[in-house]
């Protein structure tokens, strides 16, 4: 197989959680909801309440930048995605 024949594809969901739980103390607590909207894919964390602060990071620096890696895994396959932190 030649390499123009290759398709690139990420995989969105998997590249949140493993984000996710290598930030956190508590990685057996992480749930990640996702749901297909029009817009695009939006992920909804929800982790240990005495992470949350782990995941927002100081002036939400931390969230800044795994929504800017997610987007770009996204952007390979041409699809919007949203992370959220919910709590």
């Amino acid at each position: 197989m030649a390499a123009a024949d290759m398709t690139r594809t990420s995989d969105t969901g998997s590249l949140v959680r493993y984000l996710v739980t290598s930030l956190v103390e508590f990685p057996d607590d992480v749930v990640i909801e996702h749901e297909d909207t029009p817009d695009g894919a939006v992920y909804r964390v929800t982790v240990n309440p005495e992470d949350t602060g782990k995941i927002i990071g100081r002036q939400g620096r931390i969230i800044k930048s795994i929504r800017t890696l997610v987007r770009a895994a996204g952007s390979v396959d041409g699809t919007s995605v949203e992370v959220e932190v919910v709590g």
